[in-house]
């Protein structure tokens, strides 16, 4: 039975110990996460679940970020994941169209708190979360993206697991929050057309049920632990032709948490590629915005779909529209969270720039999608001159990681404008000696009193 191989193992995990290698990976996700989610926690729909469940703040073993107020953990897991996948920055496992930070690690933090654990097992109930649900990403894609979030969806499983793991929970046990996590899974992808607050909304219901079925299945409600694999389960239903035995082939010998990607762009990551391509050229060339004829995109078939909209009217938009990406990406230099004010939206040189955009299908790119996301950019000035650069893959993708100096410099530029600059590197510090905390309710990521109105 695959759920009890995936059960068996994180339940194991924390006794089996990490690796050296495996422990910097988990920690170099853990800074990740807190660098997309304490901004995140500023924004909707992160401020607006802490007055709709007002009732619940408070009191509780967790906490909530970056106001550091307390609360329980099904509701921590629940405004943390929201916020962690709010700006578009969490991290991602490539092959499976998966960004595993917002709902595992909101999760595993939340009941790791509500139980007092340490740095170790935190660490250990995040690559459990990450390792399971990660296989089980990359068993039912790219099928299963057709219509599904697989962050909402497959996350809902990965964040079972990783609050399992927190609670110190047994292998049958485990196995139950899972078997129930599997069939409350949900995520559907109308979201990432329509400007709404859905999409970090999967992410939240996502921890939030892991925590909650984690909780459950500790006092013995029991799930469905077929869930997979059976004729009505996961895999029949929202996927074809899995090969669940190839998901548990290499489980505990290969580990998927070190070969994550770490967003470089605030931007969906379909559309990571092109800017890439776009920044390349400019540095190149030393183009202008006053210069450029045209900018022709070449990718895959889902980054037409998801980010193709030429016209974007609000942030939201804004962050799943590959011209105008490609567009402040030549203008600017970069594609930051400075790259999506509201002011920009409505720049009349941007909007020109973003009219000479360009996003067309390329059969060959497509065809090696999701294992590669490349792009083929082509710039023509009004002079004449055309300019080419195919972006092999991402920055930031496993081929091309951020090395941890540049995942620093990207925590500190999200970070400190939040806590201040000292505390922002307090908190970096003690993340990197995560394992060392003896209650990870200490970790030092609560915004100063000072700067407490806007954490509210």
């Amino acid at each position: 039975m695959i759920l009890k191989r995936f059960a068996d193992y994180a339940a194991g995990l924390a006794t089996a110990g990490l690796s050296d290698s495996v422990a910097h990976a988990a920690k170099r996700a853990v800074v990740d996460w807190f660098a997309a989610m304490l901004p995140g926690g500023l924004q909707p729909p992160a401020t607006l679940l802490i007055e709709a469940l007002a009732d619940t703040i408070g009191r509780g073993g967790a906490l909530l970020y970056p106001s550091g107020r307390s609360t329980d953990a099904r509701t921590a897991a629940l405004i943390n994941g929201a916020a962690a996948h709010t700006i578009e920055f969490d991290d991602i496992f490539r092959d499976a169209l998966y960004h595993p930070g917002a709902p595992v690690i909101s999760a595993a933090l939340a009941a790791a708190q509500a139980r007092k654990r340490d740095g170790k097992a935190l660490l250990a109930a995040i690559v459990a979360g990450y390792e399971v649900s990660n296989r089980i990403g990359l068993a039912v894609n790219p099928a299963h993206y057709e219509f599904w979030h697989t962050t909402g969806t497959v996350g809902t499983l990965g964040a079972a697991v990783g609050a399992s793991a927190a609670l110190g929970l047994d292998g049958q046990r485990t196995l139950h929050a899972m078997a129930n996590a599997g069939t409350m899974a949900a995520g559907l992808q109308q979201t990432f057309l329509s400007d709404a607050m859905a999409k970090p909304m999967h992410a939240a219901h996502a921890a939030e049920v892991g925590v909650m079925l984690a909780l459950a299945a500790e006092k013995g409600v029991t799930g469905a632990v077929d869930i997979l694999e059976g004729p009505r389960g996961f895999g029949a239903a929202m996927s074809k032709d899995v090969d669940w035995q190839a998901a548990v082939d290499d489980l505990g010998k290969s580990f998927t948490i070190e070969r994550m990607t770490f967003k470089n762009h605030a931007a969906c990551g379909h559309a990571h590629a092109a800017v890439d391509g776009v920044l390349a050229l400019r540095n190149k060339h030393a183009l202008k915005p006053e210069q450029i004829k045209r900018i022709r995109c070449g990718t895959f078939a889902k980054a037409v779909e998801i980010v193709g909209n030429p016209n974007p009217k609000t942030v939201f938009e804004a962050k799943f529209s590959l011209p105008y990406c490609a567009a402040v990406a030549l203008m600017t230099g970069s594609v930051r969270t400075d790259a999506f004010r509201k002011d920009r939206l409505k720049d009349p040189k941007l909007r020109e720039l973003i009219a000479k955009v360009e996003v067309v299908l390329d059969p060959k790119i497509d065809a090696e999608f999701p294992k590669r996301r490349a792009a083929r950019i082509e710039i023509e000035t009004v002079s004449g001159e055309r300019f080419q650069h195919y972006a092999s893959t991402r920055k930031g993708d496993p081929d091309n990681p951020l090395t941890d100096a540049e995942l620093e410099e990207k925590f500190l530029e999200l970070v400190e404008p939040i806590l201040g600059k000292a505390p922002a590197k307090a908190l970096l510090g003690t993340l990197w000696r995560l394992e060392t905390v003896t209650d990870v309710r200490a970790i030092p990521a609560v915004v100063p009193e000072a700067r407490a109105g806007a954490a509210q």
